[in-house]
């Protein structure tokens, strides 16, 4: 056993506990009544980033929420490596659906159940005690850089602004990200793009004010009524988005890449029974691998309007409202797309209702170079903790920033996450196995250690 590993083994315990009890801290960027918790959140990460052996670590204030950066230079000539992550959570919304307090952290079958136990508090902190390893074994083969933000969950507003500002600070050879997943720990796999987003708000508006549905039902268009075909006619009966131009741009997967894909373990009976559904949906033609993955996407996130209270109030409502995200892949383009939604919905507003559409926010589909440097040694990496070699695979998620960091930097990305897809991100009780924050903290130094070899 290396020494990397003995110190892992005896200090694990307070590992976790450091952990949990930054999941107790409420850091939901979109809330502004936890803006004091967003301040208390990047205090305790700078605490222990300093604890962890970071020689510099500083908190910068944003128009929106501070960012953490810190960093520990051992030898100029060294690669260094940036690593990216976020401290701000989702919404825990519905709390009723929570089996447990979602800032109250629960142990339970291996597993931590809390918000942000992966997304992303659990996989940023195993990078912090992969330098803490360093530090205290005296064996850092790279130089560290770490920039937490505390707002990648509502769009990175202002993470643009500071890495236009911040270049010299930033500089680095490649950005490491653990805010990812892999198929599982049996089959580990490595994420080799995440698609981007499309993000609007559509709002119907009928009469002046509610009114009464005997009264007036049948003579006055119904805004839900109206919202709820316009939403329908976004598919065709393949699946197919409708919106003119919407593929227009799509890069399309080559054959080698599908073949690649189909080769990771997928039970479709497992998928459904995990999901409580009878049966799969989406667009003819591909797989459901693929579908999550390589091809663009639009889904309702939430829609409301008329009476939702308890027991009954027969209203015919003055307004009805929805939340849309589309997920774009290589070659779309988040400001093209948003364009694209808002002028079909307002072109398609039925008579007798008017329609305001908006955008919420957007970012750019990004992929990863497999034959690089970086993302050698992380599947080098993953070969020596696993015992085997992970499968490339394509992330169905958003990393707004990844473009923003290619296009500013320079810099190429590799995604070395440890989550689950069935770690309930953004769901109700949130989860991250205990299993897998240990292994990344016992695979991460394996990246630090072959990154440096590889470059010298």
């Amino acid at each position: 056993m290396n020494n990397w590993k003995i110190f892992q083994e005896q200090h694990k315990d307070r590992f976790l506990e450091e952990l949990l009890a930054l999941l107790r801290i409420p850091s939901v960027s979109a809330r502004s009544e936890h803006k004091p918790d967003m301040q208390a959140c990047a205090e305790a990460v700078k605490t222990r980033l300093e604890e962890a052996g970071a020689t510099i670590v500083t908190i910068y204030q944003t128009d929106g929420h501070p960012i953490v950066y810190a960093e520990k230079i051992i030898d100029p000539s060294k690669p260094t490596v940036l690593v990216y992550g976020h401290y701000d959570v989702q919404p825990a919304d519905p709390l009723e659906l929570w089996h447990s307090g979602p800032f109250e952290p629960l142990l339970k079958d291996g597993k931590i159940f809390a918000r942000g136990a992966c997304d992303d508090k659990g996989q940023f902190y195993m990078h912090v005690k992969a330098l803490e390893t360093f530090t205290k074994t005296n064996s850092q083969p790279t130089n560290i850089k770490f920039l937490i933000e505390g707002e990648e969950e509502i769009g990175s507003p202002n993470l643009a602004t500071f890495v236009k500002h911040n270049k010299d600070l930033l500089k680095a050879d490649v950005i490491l990200i653990s805010d990812t997943s892999m198929l599982s720990m049996e089959n580990p796999s490595i994420d080799t793009g995440v698609r981007g987003l499309s993000y609007i708000e559509v709002e119907v508006t009928g009469p002046n004010r509610d009114l009464h549905s005997g009264v007036y039902g049948g003579a006055v268009a119904n805004p839900i009524t109206m919202l709820a075909k316009m939403i329908a006619s976004c598919h065709d009966e393949n699946n197919h988005i409708t919106i003119p131009g919407f593929y227009d741009d799509v890069l399309e997967a080559t054959t080698e890449e599908r073949a690649k894909m189909a080769q990771a373990p997928f039970d479709a009976t497992e998928y459904k029974k995990d999901l409580g559904v009878t049966e799969l949906w989406g667009e003819k033609g591909y797989t459901t691998n693929e579908r999550t993955g390589i091809r663009p996407t639009l889904e309702v996130n939430g829609i409301w309007g008329g009476y939702t209270g308890e027991g009954a109030k027969t209203v015919l409502p003055s307004k009805a409202f929805a939340k849309i995200s589309c997920r774009l892949v290589p070659n779309q383009s988040s400001a093209k797309i948003t364009e694209k939604i808002l002028n079909y919905f307002k072109s398609i507003a039925p008579e007798g209702v008017t329609v305001k559409a908006e955008e919420h926010h957007g970012g750019e589909p990004y992929l990863t170079p497999i034959d690089s440097i970086a993302y050698r040694a992380a599947a080098k990496a993953i070969r020596t903790t696993f015992g085997k070699d992970p499968i490339p695979v394509r992330g169905g998620g958003s990393i707004p920033i990844c473009a923003l960091f290619e296009k500013e930097l320079g810099l190429k990305i590799v995604f070395l996450g440890f989550g689950l897809d069935s770690d309930n991100l953004h769901s109700p009780n949130e989860k991250y196995n205990i299993e897998n924050f240990y292994k990344g903290i016992e695979t991460i130094p394996y990246f630090h250690q072959y990154f440096a070899e590889m470059n010298a």
